[in-house]
């Protein structure tokens, strides 16, 4: 691997001496210089792209709307003009001096005339598409009314975002949503997003900024036809601007501010957000172009306040329950049945010693968990982003182009996975060369990360109290104090006491047993943390990951050598390099773990019917070296009749299991999460003397309400866990049926898109876990007496071991082999021109699960039943003035994850900006604000409480129109 890094380092040399040694122009055969202008106003137009048609060659019209041209080609050629927000327009040249052109454009709404590329990886119109697909054009970029236009993407038709922090939000598309999806693939400017150790996109950590992107494009649904692994629930591409043809300097600044109206646990006033960016680009004589950008983000996060109690036993009838493992609160993860403290030597001495041995038999059958400590005094909530993105361009001819591009973020923010992680000055880098033509491409590239000072924040509070005090002395000088508290309040030997006493009795324990607790905030405390975030896991909480990804594709069109049809054909391979050094996978002392997987693609289009019927078929292999290689097709029709589209597909999809789910080997507290290759299972010896944790969970709550841990009738509810419960894991694949319609009407003013789709699952990849006792259960004694004595010298069955070495609940990846799991839903979306350049759009979104995984399986559908958006806005009020609002809602919905399982209250908010152009320093001033009524919400059960953002913007830029 070290190698191949040294090679592409190389290329980057060789690309640098290309440019160096290249920034002449070609000899020019034709010249052609001009002007470029509004049709209605006669201004000249800044920044209009010309490119030769059928090349990569083009320049820009410079700050006076002029243009010059050199194209080693005699005439006749074709000059293709175009402008976010203008009619396109093509030039035909016949004369190979060609000075004074004058080219104007009419200025339009791009109401379905968009042209996008990522649905079948060729230009076509976005009308025509042949599956469901939405795009933002650089004008809907610099409108949005969301304080990033990142998070605006939640406005587009059949899009769910969930958000981790305040600068993490996580994508997807049609069902089965989490706050880390592996089921989405983002791209940005060819790049896989993904983080190597996580395999699911990272947001725009380390994108381009707001000023440097051109367009993004959506694509519900699967594509893993033409995208490869994982592109199973959709795809989301984010293009940058070329340096050929957006030149100049342009800057941003936003101010804003959050945490208004603050709740308990949170701050009490408004908080400062900070947001700045600087793009420059610059072309020399059209053969060598650079560009550079650089951005920041700080402010301070949302905060995680959730007190909702995820144990799984009502506790009697307690008014509260001792054995509560809060949302937010971490270190109440460590939890034990003090009844089984009855026939422990050491507490019956105790006991007997203060004269409470009558007590003894007093002692519930009752889930005890340890104090916890909230999230605010465990996790960084100091959001910061710091991005530089650049990119060198060299165009070796007018057909091929060369380019390396960097990107690189780093910052703190939070991620909700397994546990609530603290990413904590994160590094991610990406290298990339590439080599592209008008009908090829051939790309490399390297996605590197470093978790710098990244923890787990469960795990820290976890350790903070082992610290102070080990769980055994902790739970033992528990059980003591409850008896003591008992005999204080007259209750009498080998009897429980009432409700109300029994509850005092817990509260005076508690409060015997943290005599001398750190307390949250204090020096001790703080001290203590920062210790255990300074040790790598298992000793602390501390990742040391530093996993990366390297990936080698191209494609070619054959349109030049093929009239008949049109084909396409590509290949790619990837390999994972996964350096955790033990603190996520299985890689300790340096042994690292490396995935290789390959594919390739075959596609073709002909159109029919006097080109009314658009008929295209694509069939895709890939081979991951751990799994059985995997056969994808697509086909798909689109009949156009005048304006109106009609569209229909049928594709499979498929994801890989991820790199964690493959060859995770991690502590989280409530359970070791393991791979679910057959090394892992074997490993832990999963299987042995086990019960799946759901039957251990009905157990636990029998005997929480008062049963008896050796009572048959509890230990009826344990079901053993076996292999074939748990099959050996394998890829997950999708059959998608999409229909849909795409239509123009009322003289272009109105433009509406429907699609329907049903989803079918085979081998669903999901999660179930089993917990170990820790010898024979089964068949019990008549008597009990083996049962009693397996629980009490190891009371794994009732309460998870959570000493690394020692565990006794294990979480796994598998595959759900109970039937199909299926799931349907539609989209409709309506977009009105009206008049006076007044806009209106609409969607609404239905996705509903038909059926699911059994009990103890994750059913991570995660998504509103029904969800909708209304945009209303004006980008030309007056001359200088514009604006735009949205509203968002859904429903309310069923989340689950490994994290927390919950109910996700309903949501409705709006976002709205004013701008105003000051055309005489080319910049536009923007006030807005997201969520402007400070609705607080929640996106997945246990993220953070969302509040209001209000911000003041300005932006700079010489290609301001």
């Amino acid at each position: 691997m070290r190698n191949l890094t040294n090679k592409i380092w190389v290329a980057v040399f060789t690309l640098f001496l290309l440019v160096s040694q290249g920034t002449e122009a070609a000899f020019a055969q034709t010249t052609i210089s001009g002007t470029v202008t509004d049709s209605d106003t006669k201004e000249t137009l800044v920044g209009v792209n010309i490119i030769v048609k059928g090349k990569v060659i083009g320049t820009i019209t410079d700050l006076s709307g002029k243009f010059t041209l050199n194209v080693a080609q005699q005439p006749p050629l074709v000059l293709v003009f175009s402008m976010v927000g203008y009619s396109p327009k093509e030039i035909e040249i016949t004369n190979a001096n060609t000075s004074d052109l004058i080219v104007d454009l009419s200025e339009q709404t791009m109401l379905g005339q968009e042209v996008v590329i990522s649905a079948s990886r060729v230009e076509e119109s976005i009308l025509q598409s042949p599956v469901s697909i939405e795009k933002m054009d650089i004008l809907a970029i610099r409108d949005t009314p969301a304080d990033t236009y990142y998070k605006a993407i939640a406005n587009l038709k059949g899009v769910d975002v969930t958000s981790s922090s305040i600068n993490f939000q996580i994508v997807n598309a049609r069902g089965f949503n989490s706050t880390g999806n592996t089921r989405f693939v983002q791209l940005t400017d060819g790049m896989d997003t993904q983080a190597p150790a996580l395999n699911f996109p990272i947001g725009n950590l380390n994108g381009p900024s707001e000023l440097d992107v051109e367009s993004v494009e959506f694509i519900p649904g699967s594509a893993s036809a033409l995208y490869g692994p994982n592109a199973f629930n959709g795809i989301l591409l984010v293009n940058s601007k070329s340096p050929f043809e957006y030149q100049g300097l342009s800057a941003f600044y936003k101010q804003g501010f959050n945490h208004f109206g603050g709740t308990a646990g949170e701050p009490t006033s408004p908080q400062p957000m900070y947001e700045g960016s600087i793009r420059y680009a610059k072309a020399f004589n059209n053969k060598v172009a650079f560009k550079i950008n650089a951005s920041f983000m700080q402010a301070e996060d949302w905060y995680g306040t959730d007190q909702t109690d995820l144990a799984a036993s009502t506790q009697g009838d307690l008014p509260f329950n001792p054995g509560a493992n809060r949302v937010h609160v971490y270190g109440d993860e460590v939890a034990n049945n003090i009844g089984l403290l009855r026939n422990v030597g050491a507490i019956q001495q105790q006991a007997q010693a203060l004269g409470l041995g009558g007590y003894l038999s007093s002692i519930p059958d009752q889930i005890v968990s340890r104090t916890g400590y909230d999230e605010r005094y465990l996790v960084d909530y100091g959001a910061k982003n710091y991005k530089v993105n650049g990119a060198l361009h060299y165009r070796i001819s007018d057909k091929s182009e060369l380019s390396y591009t960097l990107n690189y973020g780093a910052g703190t923010s939070v991620y909700t996975g397994a546990q609530r992680y603290s990413l904590r000055n994160f590094e991610i880098t990406q290298h990339k060369l590439e080599l592209r033509g008008s009908n090829y491409f051939l790309r490399g590239y390297t996605t590197r990360e470093n978790s710098g000072e990244s923890y787990i924040a469960d795990l820290t509070g976890v350790n903070i109290n082992s610290m102070w005090k080990d769980n055994s002395s902790w739970f033992g000088q528990y059980t003591l104090a409850y008896m003591g508290a008992l005999a204080q309040q007259g209750v009498a030997p080998g009897t429980p006491g009432t409700t109300a006493q029994q509850a005092a009795a817990h509260n005076g324990a508690r409060a015997f047993a943290d005599q001398g607790r750190y307390e949250a905030g204090s020096t001790d405390f703080e001290n203590a943390s920062k210790e255990i975030r300074s040790q790598f896991i298992p000793e602390g909480s501390l990742f040391n990951d530093k996993s990366r990804m390297y990936m080698a594709e191209g494609q070619y069109d054959f349109r030049e050598e093929i009239d008949v049809i049109d084909l396409q054909v590509g290949a790619q391979y990837r390999v994972y390099e996964l350096r955790s050094n033990g603190t996520i996978f299985a890689d300790v002392e340096g042994n690292d773990i490396t995935i290789s997987e390959y594919g390739a693609f075959v596609q073709a289009a002909k159109r029919i019917w006097n080109d009314k019927l658009k008929i295209s078929g694509s069939l895709r292999y890939d081979k991951n070296e751990n799994f059985d290689g995997q056969i994808n097709p697509r086909i798909s029709g689109v009949l156009t009749q005048n304006n109106h589209n009609i569209r229909f597909s049928y594709q499979t999809g498929f994801r890989m299991p991820t790199t964690q789910a493959q060859h995770i080997d991690l502590n989280v507290v409530s359970a070791r999460l393991i791979g679910g290759l057959p090394y892992y299972r074997e490993k832990y010896d999963i299987f042995t003397n086990a019960f799946t944790l759901a039957s251990v969970e009905q157990y636990v709550a029998k005997v929480g309400s008062g049963t008896s841990p050796i009572s048959p009738e509890a230990t009826a509810l344990l079901q053993p866990a076996t292999a074939e419960d748990f099959p050996e894991l394998r890829p997950e694949q999708v059959r998608s049926i999409e229909i849909g319609y795409k239509s123009l009407l009322s003289n272009n003013n109105i433009m509406v898109d429907f699609a329907y789709y049903y989803n079918t699952y085979n081998d669903f990849i999901t999660q179930n876990a089993v917990r170990k006792a820790p010898g024979p259960v089964y068949p019990v004694p008549a008597n009990g007496d083996q049962l009693a004595v397996n629980a009490v010298n190891a009371p794994s069955l009732l309460t998870p071991v959570t000493i690394p070495g020692s565990e006794n609940t294990f979480q796994t990846y598998t595959n759900f082999t109970e039937g199909n799991v299926r799931a349907h839903g539609a989209a409709l979306g309506i977009t009105f021109n009206l008049p006076k350049n007044y806009t209106l759009s609409g969607n609404y979104n239905f996705n509903k699960l038909l059926s699911s995984p059994s009990e103890g399986f994750l059913n991570d559908f995660n998504t509103p039943e029904h969800k909708g958006n209304i945009v209303f806005g004006n980008r030309r009020l007056t001359k200088n003035m514009g604006f735009n609002v949205a509203w968002r809602y859904q429903t309310e919905f069923r989340w689950e994850s490994s994290f927390a399982r919950g109910d996700v209250p309903a949501v409705s908010n709006f976002d709205a900006q004013l701008s105003y152009k000051v055309s005489s320093i080319k910049s536009i001033i923007k006030l807005g604000g997201s969520n402007i009524f400070n609705n607080r919400y929640i996106l997945n059960f246990g993220g953070p409480k969302i509040g209001a953002i209000y911000y003041v913007s300005i932006t700079f830029d010489e290609l301001l129109n």
